[in-house]
């Protein structure tokens, strides 16, 4: 056995010998400095998702690796990245959804990135702007994919991209799969909203009952997204256990009796506003 061989016998692969962790891969550092950096930069922005997938670095989560060695190496995993090896192509291709039951989740997720302009391609480009090395590992297919699935999560989960509506998809996220990273933006972000908008909103009983359904609801990333956007969407909401999301609704109502418009809570007036 050649050193080369015997460097790869030890580590972990799929049955198809894909790394589960190229070792290569460098050992991410954790910096809630560096994580509140680009948070403040965040609120500056929130259309500036680069420092999003920062903060995620700088705050790695301990039990990542255990989630994706339990996804890729099993069977179920397997059969996923054989039938979905990427997500962008399926969630961009609006014709094909389109040819879906109307009342589906896909009918519902073109509609949503329609009306925002927005893109799954977008959004992973806005991740490849960071400039990071591309392994081709099982790590980076589980971080492409959980990536992905974050605007079917609005869809599903009825959270605008209102300020308070990505914070509860960030705490829904981290029902799913626990992040320092996830509760600093979703909790934090909550926080600034309260601070810049006086208003009796429940914005925090939002926030909780986001991380609540998340945590009830199964992973996301770990479901044939192929299968679940043929779904009708209500019956995908019952049986995943996702509630109508009240508190959020109810943040809306108020708002709007008060004369405040929830997507523009951060905007530039109330930025200026904002205590130093």
């Amino acid at each position: 056995m050649t050193d080369q061989q015997a460097i790869h016998s030890t580590i972990e692969c799929a049955r198809d010998g894909t790394i589960l962790r190229d070792p290569r891969r460098p050992e991410p550092k954790y910096s809630l400095p560096k994580a509140f950096g680009h948070f403040r930069e965040l609120l500056k922005d929130k259309e500036d998702t680069s420092h999003v997938f920062r903060i995620f670095e700088s705050l790695p989560s301990k039990n990542f690796m255990d989630r994706v060695r339990a996804l890729t190496l099993s069977e179920h995993g397997e059969t996923l990245r054989a039938n979905e090896p990427s997500l962008v192509p399926i969630l961009d291709d609006h014709e094909t959804l389109r040819k879906l039951p109307r009342g589906s989740v896909a009918h519902a997720y073109v509609n949503f990135m329609e009306r925002e302009g927005l893109s799954a391609a977008g959004l992973a480009a806005e991740a490849d702007k960071l400039g990071n090395i591309r392994y081709g590992d099982l790590v980076q297919w589980f971080g492409f994919r959980s990536r992905d699935t974050h605007d079917v999560m609005h869809v599903l989960t009825g959270y605008g991209r209102d300020a308070l509506g990505e914070q509860c998809v960030l705490l829904f996220t981290h029902g799913q799969s626990p992040s320092h990273g996830h509760l600093l933006i979703g909790y934090a972000g909550a926080v600034n909203i309260k601070k810049t908008v006086k208003s009796r909103a429940p914005v925090m009983k939002a926030c909780r009952q986001a991380q609540r359904t998340g945590r009830a609801c199964p992973p996301l990333v770990a479901m044939s997204i192929r299968e679940l956007l043929a779904m009708d969407l209500q019956d995908a909401r019952t049986r995943f256990g996702i509630p109508e999301p009240t508190y959020y609704r109810e943040c809306h109502r108020i708002w709007s009796e008060e004369g405040v418009d929830p997507y523009d809570l951060l905007g530039k007036q109330a930025m200026e506003a904002q205590p130093a």
